[in-house]
């Protein structure tokens, strides 16, 4: 089983300390992030798109290629490249770069998009929203698997005649992953595409989410794709040695996130009491000690089956110390654990 990270770039407050972190500050510090992550043995790193003022990647790809170059062997991808606003071929190229800079080690995980921003920002309407990434995510599944395209065009998406699309990826091809919010649609596209998917899921009962994970298998076990199929679980969790210590650093940062998108889509604050909760076994925040996290991924395994587990330990406003330490935490006592486990 695989272990990573993924982040947005937060910048703003600190809660902690009453400092201003910007965006040449926080870019900075990811770096370090991402290069301690690859030194304690982590499997992956992701960078979401994002066009909001409290976050500073818009462009994963340049970010990635900033760390593929002081990196050796940590995975690097998108989560998530927002497609529907996207050109599929400038996206291509854009992480089969990053995969020459890395020597093979890019990923490319596609989504549809929490947040809305980037639709009006490149002249797309909404109302397009399913259409936009049906249509194009084929086109980018085309050039992936051929040099030259020929593409007979789409409403949303340009007419190629056999034209090459450069560079190539070092393998031959790229990884993709479908990033999923929990839709059934979305499931069954996954699996019948022979696309892994990347399942996000930050409330509620993560075992709730086993019927979506099986719904996806059989779609990909009913095209033949059974073999392709794996699963990524992306959660919001922090680990520190005292689980105490680790609710205390995480809890702030997160709820100033969750707070305002809860503002913007209509639920209420969130309570200390209802965070506490949510960091049991049977709860969507994966934090508290190395132990309790490794016990928690382990017991939710044999239920959703996932292949990787990714964290969001970096949201919000967590001091670059604590996030440094956290991370070595993560990559010295719990992936460790997980790997025997595996083995086991």
């Amino acid at each position: 089983m695989e272990l990573g990270l993924y982040t947005f770039g937060d910048v703003g407050i600190e809660p902690a300390t009453g400092r201003r972190i910007e965006a040449p500050e926080r870019l900075s510090n990811l770096m370090e992030e991402i290069e301690l992550a690859d030194q304690v043995g982590l499997d992956f790193f992701g960078l979401g798109e994002h066009h909001r003022p409290n976050y500073a990647i818009s462009a994963p790809a340049v970010a990635l290629a900033a760390a593929a170059r002081t990196t050796k062997n940590i995975r690097l991808s998108s989560a998530v490249s927002v497609l529907s606003s996207d050109d599929p071929v400038r996206v291509f190229q854009q992480y089969a770069t990053l995969d020459g800079l890395s020597g093979g080690r890019a990923e490319l995980m596609v989504g549809r998009g929490s947040f809305i921003e980037s639709f009006p920002l490149f002249g797309y309407d909404l109302n397009d929203y399913d259409s936009l990434f049906q249509e194009k995510l084929a086109m980018l599944l085309a050039i992936n698997e051929q040099e030259k395209l020929s593409w007979p065009g789409t409403d949303f998406t340009q007419a190629v005649e056999g034209l090459g699309i450069y560079p190539r990826p070092v393998n031959g091809s790229l990884p993709i992953w479908i990033a999923a919010g929990g839709t059934p649609a979305s499931m069954v596209r996954a699996g019948a595409l022979g696309l892994p998917l990347a399942l996000a899921i930050i409330g509620g009962a993560p075992r709730r989410f086993k019927p979506l994970a099986d719904l996806y298998r059989r779609a990909a076990k009913e095209e033949g794709n059974e073999a392709q199929a794996r699963v990524s679980l992306n959660v919001h969790g922090f680990v520190h040695d005292d689980a105490q210590k680790a609710a205390d650093i995480f809890f702030p940062a997160q709820k100033e996130v969750m707070d305002q998108i809860g503002r913007e889509r209509g639920w209420g604050p969130q309570s200390r009491a209802q965070f506490d909760a949510l960091m049991g076994p049977e709860g969507a925040m994966f934090v508290g000690s190395p132990a309790q996290i490794t016990d928690k991924i382990l017991g939710l395994r044999e239920d959703l089956g996932f292949d990787r587990i990714t964290m969001q330990m970096a949201i919000g406003m967590i001091p670059h110390a604590d996030m440094m330490r956290a991370i070595e935490t993560l990559g010295t006592k719990v992936a460790p654990e997980l790997r025997r486990a595996g083995a086991a």
